[in-house]
């Protein structure tokens, strides 16, 4: 596995650290890219370090690649003010926005949607190989997974803005006068993630012979006894033993 990721894996981290240093040179508000940047610094050395313990497949590197080089451009420009349009128009000579009726920028509800759509694969990656689930279960866990920390990630933003407050604050919760930002942020996270997964279910089902059967086996009841207050009592009568 490590020697069939031997250029690829290095490649990819060598182009997202060229883009990293690049945008971080001078980004349009220092302390936001801080802020944007602070989950990078936590997850990027976790996957350098369990690179030969656990290395995740050349899909997921390349999924995991994309979201990142996405990240880093809005943590450079803050999601809000990343100027796709501007882009845009100078190559076709109108306005992206005018083209679908967008009244904002909507850069930060595309990676909201990207980070289920890129992300979900990665992470039922880790269900499978190290939680063990299969079945029904290796697709709605990855779902629910994103769906949670979408959730969590949007507290976290509301936290941050509360305890930094003014200017900085408003740049990093970045809802652009939408009350609902953080509702429909969730949602396109959650879409992304249902559509990679059901995309991944569907390309099994036609590849896997025993799909089927794997399917129902992870839906069969494996333990037919109630748990709660009689495995607190089978507990209880075993530490007395």
């Amino acid at each position: 596995m490590i020697h069939s990721h031997k250029h690829y894996v290095p490649i990819l981290a060598t182009l997202f650290l060229v883009e990293w240093i690049a945008l971080a040179i001078h980004p349009l508000h220092r302390q936001d890219w801080f802020l944007e940047n602070i989950l990078l610094f936590l997850v990027v050395p976790i996957l350098v370090m369990t690179y030969h313990r656990f290395p995740f497949s050349k899909v997921s590197y390349t999924l995991l690649f994309i979201f990142g080089c996405l990240h880093v451009v809005g943590s450079h420009y803050t999601y809000a003010e990343v100027p796709y349009d501007s882009w845009w128009e100078s190559v076709t000579g109108y306005s992206f926005n005018d083209l679908l009726s967008w009244e904002r920028n909507n850069f930060d509800r595309l990676v909201h949607f990207l980070y289920g759509l890129l992300l979900a694969y990665p992470i039922r990656e880790v269900y499978l190989r190290i939680a063990g689930v299969w079945g029904f279960w290796g697709y709605v866990f990855p779902l629910s997974f994103i769906m949670a920390t979408s959730m969590t990630f949007e507290l976290l933003e509301w936290g941050a803005a509360t305890v930094f407050g003014g200017d900085l604050g408003i740049a990093y919760l970045g809802t652009q006068g939408d009350e609902w930002d953080a509702h429909k942020d969730m949602a396109l996270a959650s879409l992304g993630a249902f559509i990679a997964m059901s995309s991944t279910a569907m390309l099994n089902m036609y590849l896997q012979r025993d799909f089927a059967r794997e399917w129902a086996e992870s839906l069969r009841i494996k333990q037919p006894i109630p748990l709660g207050e009689r495995e607190l009592e089978r507990l209880w009568e075993q530490r007395r033993k």
